[in-house]
């Protein structure tokens, strides 16, 4: 793993974020070791296919997390 976590992280999003089905990006850790996660608003459909499995060496992990929406303070 030549890039640390946060730069595949950075990396991740970019390719990710903006399309459709994905609502967020993360860092996250699995199996003890750490992994990038990617969050969808449903399990369903191709995007789910579409995520690569991973990313500068780290895993990646798809969960269907369903709209996520901002607080309103």
């Amino acid at each position: 793993m030549a890039a640390s976590i946060e730069d595949a992280h950075r990396q991740l999003s970019r390719k990710v974020m903006g399309r459709p089905g994905v609502v967020g990006t993360a860092i996250g850790v699995i199996t003890g070791k750490p992994c990038l996660k990617v969050y969808l608003a449903s399990a369903a459909g191709r995007e789910r296919d579409r995520i690569p499995r991973s990313c500068e060496g780290y895993r990646v992990v798809v969960e269907k997390t369903g709209t996520i929406r901002r607080l309103s303070s």
